[in-house]
């Protein structure tokens, strides 16, 4: 059984999933665990993570832990680069031969454009972090952000999270006044961590500093934001609007044959922040509307399995047997066409 399966395993900053696909693409496992992304965390801590999740799903699937899947595909955030790709693989095959025979490597946008078509599209991902890409039938490659939050992450968790606390900050400074009163904010931002004074916060954002759990502010905000607050709600209007800048980067370069497709540009949303897509929509839509010439988008979120995609970009990459229905592993939320937006 185990030369048959292929694996795939779409890990982010904060969350990571690893499910085993049959030839004929059912999931005969997942299993889900912590963060992969090995900026973060650092290599070996990755590896020991990506192999604790594979065994894990091997366990649930009754295969022997020395016996190895036929291939495993790995799409991770902070795996852009070649050359770090292939470090993280031959640990993985130094360290815990048996875990899987061949690897496919790419970055977490490479999975989730692979669960919907092998022949390319467009992933705008906004959980902790933010990234955007583009995949031309012909493989040619196009991003916007995935670069941290210390030079991204502009619609991201972390990024609403960050300019929270930011607007407050600046408020009681005297330094800028916000577009609206923060004081509702400032008072969810001392609740969130616990603190009294602006000087308590400095110990989570340095000393003890851990993104993930900053970026957890960004669901209080929504709630507020909800619940009428002026200044959470522009908030949020502007995180729509960086992550409709994102997926206007990249479709200036869009081939025909994506463009043209029934809906117009189909972009896959993953990640936490597109839930709250009620308080993005106003300025995602106000950009497209008034900045680009983008005639129409339709916005995919995934009805899958995390993970299914890494494993479907293994099976394309090292043309190994797996059935799959593209149509089945995706639903429409909302679509943009030029004058009319929903």
């Amino acid at each position: 059984m185990a030369s048959e399966i292929v694996g795939g395993i779409e890990g982010g900053a904060s969350n990571s999933t690893v499910v085993l696909l049959n030839p004929q693409g059912q999931v005969v496992a997942t299993a889900k665990g912590a963060g992969t992304n090995h900026y973060l965390i650092g290599m070996e801590e990755c590896r020991t993570r990506i192999a604790e999740l594979v065994n894990r799903a091997k366990q649930q699937a009754g295969i022997a832990l020395d016996s190895p899947i036929a291939a495993l595909g790995l799409s991770l955030s902070g795996c852009q680069l070649e050359e770090s790709n292939q470090q993280l693989v031959q640990g993985l095959i130094e360290a815990h031969p048996q875990l899987a025979r061949r690897y496919a490597v790419g970055s977490d946008t490479d999975g989730s454009i692979a669960t919907i078509s092998n022949k390319g599209g467009v992933v705008c991902i906004a959980g902790t972090g933010s990234n955007t890409l583009l995949i031309n039938p012909d493989g040619q490659k196009v991003q916007c952000g995935g670069w941290g939050y210390l030079l991204g992450d502009e619609g991201s968790a972390w990024h609403i999270s960050w300019q929270t606390v930011k607007y407050c900050f600046n408020d009681m400074d005297k330094f800028e006044a916000p577009p609206h009163p923060s004081g509702r904010l400032w008072g969810l931002v001392q609740q969130f961590f616990q603190i009294r004074s602006q000087a308590d916060i400095l110990d989570s954002f340095y000393k003890n500093f851990d993104k993930s759990r900053i970026a957890l502010l960004c669901k209080s905000v929504a709630q507020v934001a909800r619940e009428g607050d002026l200044l959470a709600r522009h908030i949020f209007k502007q995180a729509g609007a960086d992550l409709a800048k994102g997926i206007a980067a990249v479709a200036r370069q869009a081939a025909q044959e994506l463009t043209e497709r029934e809906g117009g540009l189909q972009v896959i949303c993953v990640g936490s922040v597109w839930l709250s897509w009620d308080l993005l929509q106003g300025g995602f839509n106000a950009y497209l509307q008034e900045r680009t010439d983008l005639q129409r988008l339709t916005l995919l979120r995934l009805s899958t399995e995390m993970g299914v995609g890494a494993a479907l970009m293994a099976s394309d990459r090292l043309h190994l047997p797996v059935e799959r229905d593209y149509a089945k592993n995706y639903k429409v939320f909302a679509a943009f066409c030029r004058c009319e937006s929903t």
